[in-house]
């Protein structure tokens, strides 16, 4: 397999890449809706309320704190995650233009 040749692309493109990336998994984007439909922070559940494994589960949370767009607190002997508003906030404003950009191309091209 060849190597990425990121530097060929300009930084938001290779944000946004990174960003899609991060999500690409269907568990971590289980477990985003879950944190955003709560709306608070969610110390235990996502076992009963996913129906993973905890060690899958801990490895997307991992992914997605690492990528910022979660954060996690200590409570006792649990980790508690949230939403990290701001990295939220940047990923809706990436993929709102990028989507509008889109949305005015001539579809009758082919």
């Amino acid at each position: 397999m060849g190597i990425t040749k990121t530097g060929l692309f300009t930084k938001q493109q290779n944000d946004m890449a990174n960003m899609a990336k991060t999500i690409a998994h269907p568990a971590r984007i289980a477990i985003l809706q879950h944190l955003v439909k709560t709306n608070a922070c969610v110390c235990g559940g996502l076992v009963e309320e996913l129906g993973l494994a905890q060690p899958t589960i801990s490895q997307h949370l991992k992914e997605l704190k690492n990528a910022g767009i979660i954060r996690g607190t200590v409570e006792g002997t649990s980790v508690c995650y949230c939403i990290n508003p701001e990295v939220w906030q940047e990923f809706r404003q990436f993929f709102t233009g990028f989507f509008a950009e889109i949305k005015d191309c001539n579809t009758s091209c082919c």
